[in-house]
């Protein structure tokens, strides 16, 4: 079957199916998922376009809802079409974009209007977008939901770039007001200044030294502000890439007390340990930073509590230098970790050796993110009705991330020459084979997706 061709229908003999693998057949029309049946009641001589892949796993593509692409501005760093390619190739069939590393931000309108433009003709894969919230721009909130982005984000400390400056008090209970009655959603980068943090004074190119400079109550105090945010105006809330344990006990009292508070961890704070990390090796730098081995156990334990609802990868590239591997300094070199193209295989990894089923990949990798984004109406399920977004992948077969198998942009990932299990072989997408066995479809086939508001809201 060619690549970009229409797929009318895939068998395999090992589908999850809510809770279950079973053999199935997967009736695709019009993009759609029109029909699950059993092996037995499938027509042999139906002549369509049918995908057997063996006992390949099929599943619901996975739904990234925390990628940074870029683009405008920093394409250097990456970029619609080199993004959404390495997403096609790890199995993920939906992006949602951040609204900050491009130039201009998606903050107005207009700038949504220009990112609009500039992901037009080169996205592999369907994308989403967030807007932000900096000072100043709440009269932009509105306009920008009712123009489709999946909701907005926002940072309690300085973002890393000038042009997304973090917002104060005032301006989160300015933004507040302004998403009451919307059912939009505000994300928050929780870490906040307080006293108890010090300037860096140790060996800047140890570990150590950078991250005792964000020790975990920078985590806590922006958790405790938005909590407080959350039960007060009942806005959707939503913590991103969570990467210290402690403040899990805020959260489940927030919400326990009615907050309607979310939070999401990443694929590097489950897989990486701060006690493994060399010195000097910077492209391990991110922000918060990656945790000793004792804390990441408990983020499992906490995944498994369905204490933590969603994993995402947090891929935020950039260009070789500035991540200062000539010096080592993780004090001076940019916060990102690369990863986009391998959350499914890094997740697996680790989550079946604790006891994690393929059930609970589906839920937090592709439902609970298409549910945050508001796009679970069509995206995260194999139900009938959904958009055909499919990954086809071995979750038994190891392999080593090579250089020469990256597909995003900059190629600098701490994974390189991990053994990692599990490989993705196939990626639909509403319907057509966009990615097979290292090679993509002649010509992107993604959409835009612009999120309605949800019924029953409040009209704007």
């Amino acid at each position: 079957m060619e690549l970009g061709s229409v797929v009318r229908a895939v068998r395999s003999q090992r589908v999850l199916l809510g809770d279950t693998v079973q053999p199935a057949v997967i009736v695709i029309k019009d993009g759609k998922i029109h029909q699950i049946l059993s092996n037995s009641s499938f027509p042999e001589d139906v002549g369509c376009e049918m995908l057997d892949v063996g006992d390949s796993v099929v599943m619901p593509g996975i739904v990234d809802c925390h990628v940074h692409v870029n683009e405008p501005g920093r394409t250097s760093w990456e970029g619609f079409w080199t993004a959404t390619r390495a997403a096609a190739a790890g199995g993920v069939t939906t992006i949602v974009d951040m609204p900050l590393n491009s130039i201009p931000p998606t903050t107005t309108l207009e700038n949504f209007h220009e990112k609009l433009r500039e992901a037009t003709g080169k996205c592999f894969v369907d994308t989403a977008f967030w807007g932000g919230v900096i000072p100043g721009n709440q009269l932009e909130l509105r306009p920008m939901i009712q123009a489709g982005v999946a909701g907005f984000k926002c940072f309690l400390i300085h973002s890393g770039v000038d042009e997304f400056p973090h917002v104060t008090d005032y301006d989160l209970h300015t933004a507040m007001k302004q998403l009451q009655g919307t059912g939009s959603v505000l994300l928050f980068h929780a870490e906040r200044d307080v006293q108890e943090t010090t300037e860096e004074t140790g060996n800047p190119c140890q570990y150590a030294t950078f991250l005792q400079s964000r020790p975990d109550i920078m985590e806590v105090e922006a958790i405790r502000v938005v909590t407080e945010l959350c039960l007060q105006y009942q806005v959707r809330c939503h913590i991103v890439h969570l990467s210290s344990a402690e403040p899990l006990k805020l959260i489940q009292e927030a919400r326990q007390a009615g907050a309607p508070l979310t939070v999401e961890t990443t694929h590097h704070y489950l897989s990486l340990c701060a006690e493994s990390i060399p010195a000097g090796a910077t492209q391990f730098k991110c922000c918060p930073p990656i945790r000793g081995s004792y804390n990441r156990e408990q983020l499992w334990s906490a995944l498994k509590a369905c204490q933590i609802d969603m994993v995402v990868s947090d891929h935020s590239p950039c260009t070789p230098d500035l991540k200062k591997l000539d010096s080592g300094d993780f004090t001076e070199a940019w916060g990102g970790i690369s990863s986009l193209q391998f959350g499914l295989p890094l997740f697996w990894s680790s989550a079946s050796k604790r006891g994690f089923q393929l059930s609970d990949v589906v839920r937090l990798l592709s439902q609970k993110t298409a549910q945050l984004c508001n796009l679970d109406d069509r995206k995260g399920s194999l139900a009938l009705g959904y958009d055909a977004d499919l990954v086809i992948w071995d979750p038994e077969r190891v392999f080593e991330i090579q250089e020469t198998s990256i597909h995003h942009k900059n190629k600098l990932t701490p994974y390189l020459g991990h053994m990692l299990q599990g490989v993705v072989c196939a990626t639909i997408l509403r319907g057509r084979l966009v990615y097979r066995d290292g090679t993509f479809c002649p010509e992107p086939l993604g959409k835009h997706l612009l999120v309605p508001q949800r019924a029953g809201q409040a009209q704007l």
